[in-house]
């Protein structure tokens, strides 16, 4: 019988900003348990995924969600899923088109599981990878890939979050 190979432990390298996000995430999350550590978790894939999808749905119709465009297909609402990660079960809002045309990538139509995929995107911020890298990884999640253009509008997206919410006081 050929032994299995033991999956690597993977060693904290703590960082001055990584210090400082965890030190921003306890004060917006007020965590007290592991429990909560979770939820915060699963609060910020929700709002990553949400984000991803926007710029998605930005690519597909070719404007952005404050342009105007001749473009005869349009935004039309948002339809509710329910997705399970390794950080539980949660609902996130697909971006719909008039045509119905929009096919997601981030979290595919009739997809469910998303476990394999929330560790990896929350793993891009905390190496703080550039568009390349994001690329490559959402080959090795998705098997396509994504222009560094699109990652670009991705990043665009929610950088400024991030920098808002490292921000808070």
């Amino acid at each position: 019988m050929a032994r299995s190979e033991k999956k690597p432990v993977h060693k904290v390298v703590m960082t001055d900003g990584k210090r400082e996000i965890i030190h921003k995430l306890l004060q917006e999350y007020d965590i007290e348990s592991a429990e909560d550590i979770q939820e915060a978790l699963k609060d910020l894939l929700g709002g990553t995924i949400k984000e991803m999808m926007e710029a998605e749905m930005d690519n597909h119709l070719g404007y952005s969600k404050s342009e105007r465009s001749e473009n005869t297909d349009a935004r039309n609402g948002y339809k509710s899923k329910q997705v399970n990660s390794s950080y539980g079960s949660f609902n996130i809002d697909v971006p719909q088109d008039r045509d119905s045309t929009f096919e997601p990538q981030v979290v595919k139509k009739r997809q469910k599981d998303i476990s394999d995929i929330d560790s990896k995107i929350i793993s891009m911020y905390a190496k703080g990878m550039t568009t390349k890298q994001i690329s490559d990884t959402l080959r090795d999640i998705y098997g396509f890939e994504v222009s560094e253009g699109f990652i670009s509008n991705v990043t665009d997206k929610i950088l400024p979050e991030i920098e808002e919410w490292q921000n808070r006081h």
